[in-house]
């Protein structure tokens, strides 16, 4: 079953996404995942794409694409495209990596969100520089702090590019050449909208919901 996940930056798309490989032993293909592995190898691609992401812009659909598809072939039991496609002609490009594969999409699920509640959630999120444990300032801080829970780490980072003008800039950039996509799947029967506001519980309870209809 391949699916995708769609929704702004921050929305919980990658959170579902761990939990979905975990219960259904699906796959996710995050484009930013891999983005990150290139930037943090210091490729040519990875530092073009890091000074595109630092803006709070796209990178290229050719690079994206090009990513899928290297990935997709050890997606045996589904795929969950998770950050793509953010364009129509990624959407397209998608429609012909599956279908030469002879795969096709079940559904596409919108986690709708509250933009300005999602800048305070992105903005304030951390990780433990030792284990990548996940934290935030007032959702979940630390038990003791400056102490990391999973594995008494002190040390902590964010992320670059979590910082409100730049999030502001991302989220228009999902309203501009995102959001317009949805149309090219409606139109298929495809699209499930879910409220991704509420607990990661219960928005993994209406995933489900989803998935075994």
């Amino acid at each position: 079953m391949d699916i995708i996940l769609l929704g702004p930056p921050g929305a919980g798309k990658g959170t579902q996404a761990h939990r979905l490989e975990a219960d259904r032993g699906m796959k996710q293909l995050s484009t930013g995942d891999m983005l990150r592995a290139a930037i943090k190898a210091g490729t040519p691609v990875g530092r073009e794409a890091k000074a595109v992401m630092e803006r709070g812009e796209l990178v290229s659909d050719a690079i994206v694409s090009a990513l899928i598809g290297e990935h997709l072939e050890s997606a045996t039991r589904g795929a969950i495209f998770d950050g793509y496609p953010r364009t129509q002609p990624q959407a397209e490009a998608l429609e012909l990596l599956l279908a030469d594969r002879g795969r096709e999409l079940a559904h596409v699920i919108e986690l709708k969100v509250d933009e300005d509640a999602l800048v305070e959630r992105i903005c304030g999120r951390f990780s433990c520089a030792d284990c990548g444990a996940l934290y935030h300032e007032t959702a979940k801080p630390p038990e003791v702090a400056g102490t990391c829970d999973e594995c008494g780490g002190h040390d902590f980072k964010k992320r670059p590019d979590d910082n409100e003008e730049t999030v502001r800039n991302r989220m228009a950039e999902y309203r501009a050449k995102t959001a317009p996509i949805l149309p090219f799947y409606e139109r298929r029967g495809l699209v499930r909208e879910v409220d991704g506001m509420g607990s990661v519980e219960a928005v993994a309870a209406a995933i489900d919901a989803i998935l075994d209809s």
